[in-house]
């Protein structure tokens, strides 16, 4: 624990030091906070973040269900399945610098043809579904897997039909599953900064290629306070989620 989590909060306390290199303590400040919001940089590089997370999860999430469901459900022969379970491995267990080359090869030839592919947001969010699709399918199969096939066919011996079948039975249980991986390919769309270095344009920069470029230049107690505000979101969200988890396991234990 202490391997994992002293070193932020050792830039916590970074955040809150009057000194602007940080090698002593020179007293308590909010200037790095406030000079944080002034910087025209990193809100615009915020957004953009933003948006690349945002558009990337809602079409890896969308694309992911769809083919987990359709890999799934569809009665494939044994080798076509390992084709396809092998095919959706394979771009989670290769190293991201490997893909990032490949796209940058790739919007390379595209843009002979056409400058619709010129480094940029489209770029970025091309490259991200690319991640995140993989990650997304291997949540919902799992789930799907867990609910099986019979349920769909009892619902249709009791009339039900195939959309109904599906946005009354499947999908409600799916939807843990569809959050889950939405969160994952979420997640890794911040984190992500080889993929953003490799396709990303002059007017699309991210926070992680703007840390990156600070960092270069000597780190500045305004990225401690950048660092400080994204981990302390992230502890948040993730207190939020631990107490629905409490509560929904205290109304089963009543339940039963």
């Amino acid at each position: 624990f202490a391997l994992l989590y002293m070193p932020m909060f050792l830039v916590v306390e970074q955040s809150f030091n009057s000194s602007k290199h940080g090698q002593s303590w020179a007293g308590f400040t909010l200037d790095w906070y406030s000079g944080l919001f002034e910087n025209a940089m990193v809100q615009t590089t915020t957004v953009n973040t933003l948006i690349l997370a945002v558009v990337s999860t809602l079409v890896a999430t969308l694309l992911g269900t769809l083919l987990a469901i359709g890999i799934h459900r569809t009665p494939w022969g044994k080798k076509m399945r390992y084709f396809y379970d092998m095919s959706i491995n394979v771009p989670v267990v290769t190293p991201d610098i490997l893909m990032a080359i490949a796209l940058a090869v790739v919007f390379a030839l595209f843009r002979s043809w056409t400058s619709f592919f010129e480094p940029g947001m489209l770029t970025m969010i091309i490259a991200h579904v690319t991640l995140e699709i993989s990650f997304v399918v291997l949540v919902v199969q799992s789930r799907l897997v867990s609910i099986g096939k019979e349920q769909i066919e009892a619902a249709r011996d009791l009339y039900a039909t195939t959309a109904g079948a599906w946005c009354r039975v499947i999908l409600p249980q799916l939807s843990t599953a569809i959050i889950s991986g939405a969160l994952l390919a979420f997640t890794l769309s911040l984190d992500d900064f080889i993929l953003s270095f490799f396709t990303s344009g002059p007017e699309s920069q991210t926070l992680p290629l703007y840390i990156y470029g600070s960092l270069k230049r000597g780190i500045s107690p305004q990225i401690h306070a950048l660092s400080t505000i994204i981990f302390s979101l992230t502890l948040f969200i993730m207190l939020i989620l631990v107490l629905k988890g409490i509560r929904k396991e205290r109304k089963l234990a009543r339940s039963k």
